[in-house]
């Protein structure tokens, strides 16, 4: 049985930067914890498509605008601690990042895409003198499933890549209707933890609207000013989309705070969580009442998700975050079931098909989509609008709705990570990292 505790403790969790590259520094910080002091050899780290996609380009919180997953595994070896998790690099300093910089400019630090793993897969050696040792990661970013020390098994989990989605496999076994019964178990600590939430994304949020906050483009500061001069600063719709927008600037451009999650991913959490919280706090709900609507939009939002998978070939953050966002906004607000459920459809049906190329700046774009279009369809749905079902990949329930999706994703976008990639190297001059991942543990091994 699926517990509303177990499902928090798993699925909302705060997370310091892009967790791709977290998970890097992750596994390279565990791995590299098994190795006595001393110099450096190497560290050469093996990644999924989706990981690698993710990884290749966004800023690592605290470096002063340093990207990638090869600065992030540095940084894992240099002052990753693996018992902070998905906040590994958060006593980072600047004379680290120096440090991590030079390992990779000398090529002490390699990380290649295995073209045959998929979803979330890390596998991380570090050598030092004649000792190496290795930490796998699988299933999703912070779940170890092995660790190996000079040929010696220290840690191993059997089946741990399906058992760390043991979880979503719960989920995948419940209706709607019966996963939102989880609600019903809320108690004093739940409600501690899911605004403490709320107030962590709240932070990074107003960090974003800081004048030099970041590298970004700063939409959520631009977005602002906009409001201010079309006199539209009492729009609640254009406020959610603004402080989600400040929020994904700063985490994306490596602002060194961190946001409480969702199903895996900081932008689904800023994305699942401050809608709700924002439309709370100017209809005067209760910090109660805001903490079951975010439970709800975190349900919500890993329904969709464990169908789409941890890392797919569409945008999670505007699609199954969005889509779990508009179910607590219109739970908040008084929706029935019946409601919530056509707002997740009148999501689904709007952002159907937008993919994730990577994360990086922009993505706060569409963070502030996913968030302002969750409101609207929470709207449109308490105003008893109805699509029109079957219609293009909406189905009569949601559970089949998302099925679809999740099949336009896994099978009619099978080969679109293989050409994001192949994109991606292009613009960054990089060389080809996909090769058979016989050849990479053969490399890893010598």
């Amino acid at each position: 049985m699926l517990s509303l505790k177990e499902f928090l403790r798993r699925e909302v969790k705060p997370a310091l930067g892009c967790t791709e590259p977290g998970a890097v520094a992750l596994a390279v910080a565990r791995a590299n914890q098994e190795l006595p002091s001393g110099e450096l050899r190497s560290i050469q780290v093996v990644v999924s498509d989706s990981v690698y996609k993710n990884g290749l380009a966004v800023v690592i919180p605290g470096t002063g605008g340093a990207r990638g997953n090869a600065v992030a595994a540095a940084l894992g070896a240099l002052c990753g601690k693996p018992e902070y998790g998905l906040e590994v690099l958060k006593d980072c300093t600047p004379q680290d990042v120096d440090t991590a910089k030079r390992w990779v400019e000398l090529g002490k630090v390699r990380v290649q895409c295995d073209p045959n793993q998929h979803d979330v897969y890390i596998a991380a050696t570090v050598k030092k003198g004649t000792d190496w040792a290795k930490c796998v990661i699988a299933g999703d970013h912070s779940n170890i499933v092995e660790v190996v020390k000079n040929g010696e098994t220290i840690l191993r989990s059997e089946n741990a890549s399906q058992a760390a989605d043991l979880l979503f496999q719960k989920i995948k076994e419940l209706s709607y209707p019966e996963l939102l019964k989880l609600v019903e178990e809320m108690d004093a600590e739940d409600i501690h933890y899911l605004m403490k939430g709320a107030t962590m994304n709240l932070t990074i949020a107003q960090a974003g609207l800081q004048e030099g906050c970041g590298s970004g483009p700063a939409f959520g500061r631009k977005m602002q000013q906009l409001m201010h001069e079309k006199n539209l600063e009492g729009d609640l719709g254009y406020l959610i989309k603004s402080l989600c927008y400040a929020a994904a600037d700063a985490r994306m451009s490596g602002v060194k705070l961190p946001v409480m999650s969702s199903a895996g991913s900081g932008n689904h959490g800023i994305t699942a969580i401050l809608p709700v919280v924002l439309v709370g706090e100017k209809t005067g709900k209760s910090r109660e009442e805001i903490a079951r609507a975010l439970a709800v939009s975190h349900l919500s939002t890993s329904f969709v998700k464990s169908r789409l998978g941890r890392l797919s070939q569409v945008c999670g953050c505007a699609i199954a975050a969005g889509a779990g966002a508009a179910a607590g906004i219109t739970y908040l607000l008084g929706g029935k079931l019946e409601e919530m459920q056509e707002a997740m459809q009148i999501v689904l049906a709007n952002t159907a098909g937008m993919i994730c190329d990577g994360a990086k700046e922009s993505c706060s774009l569409k963070v502030g989509t996913g968030a302002f279009e969750a409101y609207l369809a929470a709207l449109f749905s308490l105003l008893g609008s109805k699509t029109a079902i079957p219609q293009g990949l909406l189905s009569p329930s949601i559970e089949q709705t998302v099925n679809n999706m999740a099949e336009l994703s896994q099978e009619g976008m099978r080969d679109l990570d293989r050409v994001i990639i192949s994109i991606l190297e292009k613009n960054f001059h990089s060389p080809k990292p996909c090769e058979d991942s016989n050849n990479l543990q053969k490399e890893v091994e010598n």
